[in-house]
């Protein structure tokens, strides 16, 4: 009996650091990527049960803080300039802010470049997503070279309505929300994040199940060069 008790202490206490130095290698990870000098990364969404499926992101970005990213539907291309929590998109007018975007469609602006804009300045660096998913999850397993787990219900009730609705109103409510994570680390640098979430929402008064997966991809680490208008600069004020 005591040799069973001591065996059990021995592996859960052998189990937990590994499951924590999961999470911890996925923390540093992150930390290392934002405070890397340059990189790219591609934003992909896949939907089943929605009625819009987001385009590409592309986005190329530098420590000083600015990034640049772009999107492209029915040939026509978007793109914002980020640093830090102010941003700005090009239109037609020049770069404006959200606050902008918004007072423009009030006065019957384009409802759908205006869309495309608003998302982009929603958009979140992959460093800062990936240390936010980590927080999310129960707990993280690492094998086979992947580090992997699943979202607490709060998290993936979270993940699930991200940008649902329209800015400044009601994100649909996500009923019996389930989601997980999976992480690819190549010398403690992340080279991909995959996060899937699934829920139950109204729409019409009928439930419908959603399904979303996001893909990060993250290239040119160091390498990647940034080239921001100086136009953008001056609507952000730097």
């Amino acid at each position: 009996m005591k040799r069973f008790v001591a065996t059990l202490l021995l592996s859960t206490c052998t189990l937990l650091p590994c499951l924590a130095d999961a999470k911890e290698d996925v923390a540093s990870a992150a930390k290392k990527l934002a405070e890397a000098p340059s990189y790219t990364w591609t934003t992909t969404s896949e939907f089943s049960g929605g009625n819009f499926t987001p385009p590409v992101i592309t986005g190329k970005t530098t420590k000083d803080g600015f990034a640049v990213i772009s999107s492209e539907r029915d040939g026509t291309t978007t793109t914002a300039v980020l640093k830090g929590k102010k941003g700005v998109v090009k239109t037609d007018d020049g770069w404006k802010t959200s606050e902008e975007l918004q007072a423009a469609a009030s006065g019957g602006g384009q409802g759908g470049g205006r869309n495309r804009g608003g998302q982009l300045l929603r958009t979140r660096l992959p460093a800062e997503e990936a240390a936010r998913v980590a927080e999310k999850t129960k707990e993280l397993k690492s094998a086979d070279g992947v580090i992997s787990g699943d979202l607490t219900d709060e998290g993936a009730k979270e993940f699930a309505t991200m940008g649902r609705g329209r800015p400044g109103g009601q994100a649909p409510e996500a009923k019996n929300a389930k989601g997980s994570v999976k992480y690819w680390l190549k010398e403690g640098q992340i080279t991909k994040v995959q996060l899937k979430v699934s829920s139950t929402m109204s729409r019409n008064g009928e439930d419908t199940e959603v399904n979303r997966t996001t893909t990060y991809e993250i290239k040119n680490v160091g390498s990647t060069t940034v080239e921001v208008p100086e136009e953008a600069k001056k609507a952000l004020g730097t």
